[in-house]
């Protein structure tokens, strides 16, 4: 838990060694902030302090040997449509858009930028920001419409010993839940809201599955839940910021929030516990 005056560095420390990591919680309650923060000093976010350590850990494994090659996408999903924010949000393909493959989670057309510095990783956040869908609404004047997802890609060879290994980093930062009745949405962004709305019911759905071991979880019945399936069903270590305002007039959408963690936080109990169980 942290409070109003944790710092960025804090909240990283506790969390970076996580290959999955999203923020969850009403709009309006810094999910971006948490996720990319400002600048590139102490207000810095998960997703460059994140790259930055990557970076210094494979300066540090080269001593051994070894080489890693880094690639990044930045995905949007936008009233359950993939957009590429590093093509200027660039529509993508509707169907099987998502291919599992290889032990990677790729979005069929998107680019794919090598990462060889902390100053490219955040010239890639900058482009993806940029493109990024927001609207003013009651609650929030840059009010996030969409869902995103940095994709960092990681490759690593050891020529001695003929060894090669792989892996990703997925950093989310969700749309914020919210009350027609309080963001005053009309048009299109009601449509967005219900959107979003929609999409983490999903989650929900999927976290229920997973924690009664239904045999059928359903990852398809949203873009983010299926881009995610990887983390969310596999072995990979993820973990869910929630965002809390701490403003009395948001006390509702608080509570809501701490219940929709309170059930995540059972059900990954059920998992491990069944992993344990088997292993």
């Amino acid at each position: 838990c942290f409070g109003p005056v944790a710092n960025q560095e804090q909240v990283f420390n506790e969390v970076s060694d996580l290959v999955c990591l999203f923020s969850y919680g009403q709009t309006g309650a810094g999910k971006t902030h948490t996720m990319l923060g400002s600048g590139t000093g102490v207000e810095r976010g998960v997703v460059p302090r994140s790259v930055d350590k990557i970076l210094q850990e494979a300066k540090k494994q080269r001593a051994q040997g070894w080489e890693f090659s880094m690639e990044a996408s930045y995905i949007e999903i936008y009233n359950e449509n993939f957009r590429d924010l590093l093509s200027t949000g660039t529509a993508l393909p509707a169907n099987n858009a998502v291919q599992h493959q290889d032990g990677f989670t790729m979005v069929a057309g998107s680019v794919r930028e090598p990462v060889d510095s902390v100053e490219a990783a955040a010239g890639l956040v900058r482009r993806a920001n940029s493109a990024r869908i927001v609207q003013a609404t009651q609650m929030n004047a840059e009010s996030s419409r969409s869902h995103t997802v940095f994709m960092l890609y990681i490759r690593g060879t050891h020529a001695e010993t003929n060894t090669s290994l792989k892996g990703a980093l997925n950093l989310v930062d969700l749309a914020g839940s919210e009350r027609l009745a309080r963001s005053g949405a009309e048009g299109d962004r009601a449509k967005e809201a219900c959107s979003i709305n929609k999409s983490l019911s999903c989650l929900g759905d999927v976290f229920a599955a997973i924690g009664s071991k239904s045999s059928h979880v359903p990852y398809r019945n949203s873009k983010l839940t299926y881009l995610l399936q990887p983390c969310l069903g596999g072995e990979g270590k993820t973990l869910m910021f929630v965002n809390l305002n701490p403003e009395p007039a948001s006390s509702q959408e608080s509570l809501c929030s701490l219940r929709f963690a309170a059930q995540v936080i059972t059900r990954s109990f059920r998992r491990f516990a069944a992993l344990d169980a088997t292993s």
